[in-house]
C-alpha cells in the first residue's frame, strides 16, 4: 500500500490546495478541507491545525477575504472566498508547481 505524503510535502502545497478548491466558490473552512480529502479520494487529509493557519495567512496576504455565514447544518461558519489576487496567485503557483513536477518526473524517469 502506498504511503500518504508526509507532512512537510503537504504543507508546502496546502496553500495552492485552497486556492484551488475556493476557485469553485465561497465555502467555509470544514467544507474546504473535506473538498481535498474528497477530490485526492482520501489520500491527502487537512487538520484543522494546518488549516485555518493556512487561510489567516492566506487572507492577510488579500487572495482570500472572508464573511460570516451560516452553513448547511445552520451553524455559524466563516466563509471563504478568492478574491482577483487569489486567482493571479493560484495562476502563478500552478505554473510554477507544474515547471517543478515536470522536472522531478524527468529525473525519476531518465536519471
Amino acid at each position: 500500500m502506498p504511503q500518504p505524503p508526509n507532512n512537510d510535502r503537504l504543507q508546502g502545497t496546502l496553500d495552492l490546495l485552497v486556492l484551488k478548491t475556493l476557485l469553485r466558490g465561497p465555502m467555509h473552512g470544514w467544507s474546504v478541507a473535506l473538498r481535498i480529502q474528497e477530490v485526492s479520494r482520501d489520500a491527502l487529509q487537512i487538520n484543522q491545525g494546518s488549516l485555518y493557519p493556512a487561510l489567516h495567512r492566506l487572507e492577510d496576504a488579500g487572495f482570500v477575504r472572508s464573511e460570516w455565514g451560516t452553513s448547511e447544518n445552520n451553524r455559524r461558519a466563516k466563509f471563504y472566498q478568492l478574491t482577483a489576487l487569489g486567482k493571479k496567485q493560484l495562476a502563478a503557483e500552478t505554473e510554477s508547481w507544474t515547471r517543478f513536477t515536470d522536472a522531478v518526473g524527468l529525473v525519476l524517469r531518465y536519471a
